[in-house]
């Protein structure tokens, strides 16, 4: 009794710190993405205000990184910089960012160059729960191309099926063709139906 209780125990506290490390790892990858996507943005605000862009990136981004480096530590390297601001300019929108995926995840994402090829990754790599291994094996495997791929000859085999003249006929699509014997012939000339009815 005393070891299944003791083994009850263990589940139990485990399955708490488990939890709250989930929560906390939440709470901190959240805050990481709105901190590195407001830091784009004040990025991407002051390049726009009236400043060359290859003055910029020489000069203000290496000094940035340096001071920030010195106060902060790693990971406000010049090269994470410019991944920051590239964040902000892919996803301008902070509400739209889903905060199910890593700043690993999104690094990968902002390289790609086509929204639509961005948001079905971002699909699904939340429903298949992919990591960000996981996700650069789908994007370095075309994954989105050959979705499309798959959609357009499935497309095309749609629209040959419905060619076929059985299918219209099925769904009442070709008009019936009466019979030879029930239609009536005239006389181009005079009008007349081209037989006689009877004598009289």
């Amino acid at each position: 009794m005393m070891e299944i209780s003791e083994d009850s125990l263990f589940q139990s506290v485990k399955e708490i710190i488990r939890q709250s490390r989930e929560k906390v790892f939440r709470i901190a990858n959240s805050t990481l993405l709105l901190t590195y996507w407001q830091i784009g943005k004040l990025i991407v605000e002051d390049e726009q205000q009236g400043k060359e862009r290859a003055e910029y990136g020489k000069y203000t981004l290496k000094n940035l990184s340096q001071k920030l480096t010195l106060e902060f530590g790693k990971g406000f390297d010049e090269s994470n910089l410019r991944n920051m601001r590239s964040f902000y300019q892919t996803f301008p929108i902070c509400d739209a960012l889903r905060h199910e995926l890593s700043w690993t995840h999104y690094r990968l994402l902002f390289k790609i160059d086509n929204i639509q090829k961005i948001n079905y990754y971002i699909d699904e790599a939340i429903q298949n729960n992919w990591s960000s291994r996981d996700i650069k094996r789908q994007i370095n495997s075309l994954a989105y191309e050959r979705v499309l791929k798959h959609k357009k000859s499935s497309n095309e085999s749609i629209h040959s099926v419905l060619k076929d003249p059985y299918i219209f006929e099925f769904l009442g699509l070709i008009p019936t063709v009466p019979s030879k014997r029930k239609r009536i012939k005239t006389n181009h000339r005079s009008g007349q139906n081209s037989f006689r009815t009877g004598s009289r």
